[in-house]
């Protein structure tokens, strides 16, 4: 599985913006707050950013915010363009109905990149079945669980206490006792919240 190998305290600073790339830790021990100038040479007045250099920061701060490599997003632009609708919206639906995300926003896991792991390494169940494939687009109704031999790691257990004071969107749902969440609608804009700009995103894949 191809993954990022960049500081990810670097990738906030170059967007302009804490992404919440390492969970917890954005919190309580952010590089971004004590340091939010860009990385490398620090210069008196930088240059204006032009308009493609815009879009191509709102596309780097979408892949970086959902851990996604350029080519995978690139197949998800495409997919986004084929439906019906407004491409950029779209792109950010298919991008928080990953099977990743959503163990994320059950609160499986304290980040996106933590999620990804804990599914590719098979302890995630999707409808009962188990799934090892993070870029999975869950659909209404899906239920996401935790595989029985799973439940006996210390992960779980540590997870079953925290999990309490975690907040689940609406468009989801949590069994907090029986650890089951469910898809109980295809999420809208409203419901995530993004911090990039879809619109430039499409501008930039339009040229």
């Amino acid at each position: 599985m191809a993954r990022h190998t960049t500081a990810v305290c670097r990738l906030c600073r170059r967007s302009g913006d804490k992404l919440m790339l390492k969970g917890s830790k954005c919190i309580t021990n952010c590089t971004y707050g004590k340091r939010p100038k860009p990385p490398g040479p620090h210069i008196s007045q930088r240059r204006r950013i032009s308009d493609r250099g815009i879009q191509l920061r709102e596309k780097q701060k979408a892949r970086h915010t959902y851990g996604i490599l350029e080519r995978q997003f690139r197949r998800l632009f495409a997919a986004a363009e084929k439906q019906t609708g407004i491409t950029g919206i779209n792109l950010t639906v298919l991008l928080e109905r990953r099977l990743d995300n959503v163990v994320y926003r059950l609160g499986f896991a304290d980040s996106r990149s933590q999620a990804r792991q804990v599914v590719a390494h098979g302890h995630i169940m999707l409808n009962g079945h188990r799934t090892d494939i993070p870029s999975a687009l869950v659909k209404e109704g899906d239920t996401i669980s935790w595989r029985e031999a799973s439940t006996k790691h210390e992960y779980y257990k540590i997870l079953v206490e925290t999990i309490k004071s975690k907040t689940v969107p609406t468009w989801l749902s949590l069994d907090r006792d029986k650890m089951v969440g469910k898809v109980l609608s295809i999420p809208i804009p409203e419901d995530i919240g993004a911090k990039f700009n879809a619109k430039a995103i499409v501008e930039y894949y339009s040229r």
